[in-house]
């Protein structure tokens, strides 16, 4: 027999770099109906050194990685254990962890998550459902988005779930299936702007709202390949650094225009991408602090109804999800959905490692 409650840490480091996400969770499943309370949760900031490590990690030498991966772990370990000692937490069922991407190239049937060795059990003495990407792209998916599976469970309300974080990505049913797939990069660009004017962040899109948005740059930022791809489709920080940034840099106009270029690309690209422009449309992730993103994307799908959920589900729903298919994964159910990244078949993917 299965339980009926699961309590669950779920941890999630996301490409926009803001830090570590914890999450701790009830679940609990009845007649198949699943419902979740997010009792504790925290962001860990990366300090300065591990920031600069992470942003320059795509590209390091094979043994450079293994060394950050060794590292990484023990940070995630420390990190998990603080967060069970100071919010006391006791008898946990797993810490289901995400890692952190490195690589993503599915295409070439690789994908990287660094802090899923095996030793992560043993240093934080729980067992830990983990490494949730590489068995999708042994079997010839893409290894993203992993959360579809999540908003069909916990979020059907809704017409479409949409995350605005280093990525933005989608995900809706259409046929009886889930469709999801990552729509454009939103903070690893914006970012990356705001980082050059001494900001960790554009906060509320104040700055992109002052700039002039260059019709030429958004135009050929539109025409990219990826855009006219059909799903299943995903992206790695690869297509940002190789594409998209040495295209914004080849025009000479000022931080806040390409600011605000960028942002009525992502706005665009989320209107082409949804096929019902009619309809609710729940948004989490930090984009959805930005005020004149939010802005341009209602102006872009004007009978769209956008609903941003209470601060816990907005900034932790990543967590919340990889904590779902943890719990998936130990129950031996289904986790990962080929409708969403293309597999073969539906299957449970993830690793469970002991304490022991």
């Amino acid at each position: 027999m299965f339980k009926e409650k699961y309590t669950i840490i779920g941890v999630m480091s996301g490409t926009s770099l803001d830090g570590v996400d914890l999450a701790y969770i009830v679940f609990t499943v009845k007649n198949n109906e699943w419902d979740f309370q997010i009792l504790e949760s925290e962001t860990v900031p990366y300090s300065i050194d591990w920031l600069n490590k992470l942003k320059i990690a795509v590209g390091f030498s094979e043994t450079a990685l293994e060394k950050l991966n060794q590292d990484y772990t023990q940070l995630l370990a420390a990190i998990i254990s603080d967060f069970i000692g100071k919010y006391e937490i006791k008898n946990l069922d797993a810490v289901c962890s995400h890692g952190h991407t490195i690589l993503h190239q599915p295409q070439n049937g690789f994908t990287l998550q660094i802090g899923n060795l095996p030793e992560i059990a043993p240093l934080i003495s729980q067992t830990v459902v983990c490494d949730f990407r590489v068995q999708d792209v042994q079997l010839g998916g893409q290894g993203a988005p992993l959360v579809p599976i999540g908003d069909r469970i916990l979020f059907s309300e809704y017409e479409y779930c949409m995350n605005l974080g280093g990525f933005s990505n989608v995900s809706f049913e259409q046929n009886n299936k889930r469709i999801a797939f990552d729509i454009s990069p939103v903070n690893t660009v914006l970012n990356f702007y705001a980082n050059q004017l001494g900001l960790d962040y554009d906060d509320k899109g104040s700055i992109s709202k002052t700039g002039i948005c260059n019709k030429d740059l958004v135009q050929e930022l539109n025409a990219l390949d990826f855009y006219q791809k059909k799903h299943p489709k995903s992206l790695g920080f690869e297509f940002v650094k190789e594409t998209v940034l040495p295209l914004i840099e080849s025009y000479s106009i000022p931080i806040e225009d390409k600011l605000n270029t960028f942002t009525e690309h992502v706005a665009v690209q989320i209107s082409v991408a949804l096929p019902n422009k009619k309809g609710s449309l729940f948004i989490t992730g930090g984009g959805a602090y930005n005020d004149f993103l939010m802005e341009r994307i209602q102006c872009h799908l004007p009978e769209m109804k956008i609903i941003i959920p209470s601060t816990k589900i907005l900034e932790f729903k990543e967590a919340l999800i990889f904590a779902l298919l943890g719990v998936l994964k130990l129950r031996g159910e289904i986790n990962v959905l080929s409708s969403v990244t293309g597999a073969k078949s539906d299957h449970s993917s993830g690793i469970i490692y002991s304490p022991k």
